[in-house]
């Protein structure tokens, strides 16, 4: 019952501030995501910051499903967009540049990738996935001006903010460059979600609650928490065979999240609390292909401990 919730931002059993109570909340309606490969790169497979990409990202660029790079990038969306039809007949919709870093080129290819949906009337917002060393000024100011037509969301891969783990997964930036990039764009209508992996290797728990800490007092609107996935093909899959690291188990992963959400300020929306990883290429967590299950074991813990997002915050 709602009464037995504490939690201001739910109108149901969850204790945490869902993507879709933001959404609803905000449009009025059921907003769907359509996943999009811009055609991308990233600067640490081409030499700028490295080679190799990050030691947990496919081949893909972590859009396995994203649409076909091959086509159209508005036949992507009209595809995407009767699928998500099937299930919401009434949605509307935000097309998500998934695939690799969607800021990473020149700015005439960002523009040429989001203007086509400025002007849909069924389209919400528009997602773009980055990374912080690939938002220059620029950039940062034309896809402001952008919020004057629909609400622009910037996710920000940063995994971790230790650098010396993000020199074990060649992630190519530092914690440092998240901060003054999240800092700037502070300063726009732009929001911001940061995406952050759970049981990378060399990291413990206490690690893990630290990334939340610091995340938590930056001027962010969103936040992404994935279970780290050993995908084939992969740098990471490749030094997991040859030297096996921990991986969390489905209680330890479901235990951390309730502790990393007491962290967070309420008003932080959790826009993701599991990670996809295709099931033909997933080499481990199993686990991790039961969403349901997973999200399920959450809510029943945070009721179970009466807790709630925010608890442990200095403003929870």
């Amino acid at each position: 019952m709602k009464c037995a919730n504490p939690f201001p931002f739910s109108e149901d059993n969850k204790r945490y501030h869902t993507w879709n109570y933001y959404l609803r909340h905000r449009f009025g309606k059921k907003i769907a995501k359509v996943p999009l490969d811009g055609g991308f790169t990233c600067p640490n497979r081409d030499g700028t910051r490295g080679y190799g990409g990050c030691t947990f990202c496919t081949s893909s660029g972590s859009g396995e499903f994203a649409g076909d790079r091959a086509e159209p990038l508005l036949d992507q969306y009209i595809k995407g967009q009767a699928v998500m039809r099937h299930k919401w007949p009434d949605a509307d919709f935000i097309p998500y540049f998934q695939a690799y870093t969607n800021t990473y080129g020149p700015l005439s290819k960002i523009q040429a990738c989001v203007k086509p949906f400025l002007d849909r009337p069924e389209v919400a917002a528009i997602a773009i996935a980055t990374r912080a060393d690939c938002l220059e000024p620029e950039k940062i100011a034309w896809l402001a001006s952008c919020c004057a037509s629909k609400e622009i969301w910037l996710e920000l891969g940063v995994q971790s903010v230790h650098d010396a783990t993000a020199l074990t997964i060649n992630r190519g930036h530092s914690y440092a460059e998240v901060v003054e990039t999240v800092q700037r764009l502070a300063l726009t209508p732009l929001k911001i979600c940061v995406h952050l992996i759970d049981g990378l290797p060399g990291e413990d728990e206490e690690m893990i609650l630290e990334t939340v800490r610091q995340i938590n007092l930056l001027p962010i609107h969103a936040v992404k928490l994935h279970m780290l996935h050993l995908m084939r093909d992969t740098q990471l899959a490749r030094r997991y065979a040859e030297q096996p690291f921990p991986l969390l188990s489905r209680e330890e992963y479901v235990g951390l999240v309730v502790r990393q959400l007491e962290l967070l300020r309420p008003e932080i929306i959790i826009q993701r609390l599991t990670g996809d990883g295709a099931s033909d290429a997933l080499i481990a967590p199993q686990w991790t292909l039961k969403k349901t299950i997973v999200l399920n074991e959450i809510d029943k813990l945070m009721a179970r401990e009466k807790t709630w997002q925010g608890k442990r915050t200095a403003h929870g």
